[in-house]
């Protein structure tokens, strides 16, 4: 079967997929969700989808679910804006290591599925230990990233003296995630956040 059939497929059965979601669907969670990027925006043209921003993400919609939609469908010529997609969880680390040793840190960094301390960054006797994740395909799985990083961090604070981070994509619902943790448990824990954009670059909130 087409690749654009098999999409038009799943999508009948659960609309308001994400490319990435597809792709997770139709590849692998390690796959790019180029291919089906570019897939998606044929389906577009040719009018047998509709694509919408909705939660931060282009989502794709066919039939009675796109007519249903209040919102106006995003042109399909306009390049796709949710590249936070596409920040896996090593894009993250490798942001967060190049900013920590842009500061002077020296950072060694657990890949892929290597276990123990995610990146653990050095410079004249200080320590950060930083806990990170990629964005995940669906917003419950993001919700338990971010209670599972927390958890993570505080089991791996047995040093005074060293600092502790949670580092994941800049979208939306992480960053409505860290605002909704009271001011009082970052503040005694001393947990901070590391927002990486899809340009690599990275904010660090400890508010």
């Amino acid at each position: 079967m087409p690749l654009s059939d098999r999409i038009l497929d799943i999508l009948a059965g659960s609309p308001g997929l994400s490319d990435r979601e597809l792709t997770n669907l139709l590849f692998s969670p390690s796959t790019h969700p180029s291919q089906i990027n570019q897939e998606c925006r044929l389906l577009a043209q040719a009018g047998q989808l509709v694509r919408r921003s909705q939660d931060g993400l282009i989502r794709n919609f066919v039939g009675a679910a796109a007519t249903a939609l209040p919102s106006d469908p995003i042109p399909v010529s306009l390049p796709e804006t949710s590249a936070s997609d596409f920040i896996s969880e090593d894009q993250v680390k490798q942001a967060v290591k190049s900013w920590l040793e842009s500061d002077g840190w020296f950072a060694e960094v657990k890949w892929g599925r290597d276990r123990g301390i995610d990146i653990l960054a050095t410079r004249t006797g200080q320590r950060w230990i930083v806990e990170a994740k990629g964005l995940g395909s669906l917003p419950a799985m993001r919700v338990n990233y971010f209670i599972a990083m927390l958890g993570e961090t505080l089991q791996r604070m047995n040093d005074p003296k060293a600092r502790y981070s949670i580092a994941l994509p800049d979208v939306a619902q992480f960053r409505g995630l860290w605002e909704r943790l009271p001011a009082l448990a970052k503040s005694r824990t001393g947990i901070s956040m590391l927002l990486v954009g899809p340009d690599g670059s990275v904010r660090h909130l400890t508010n």
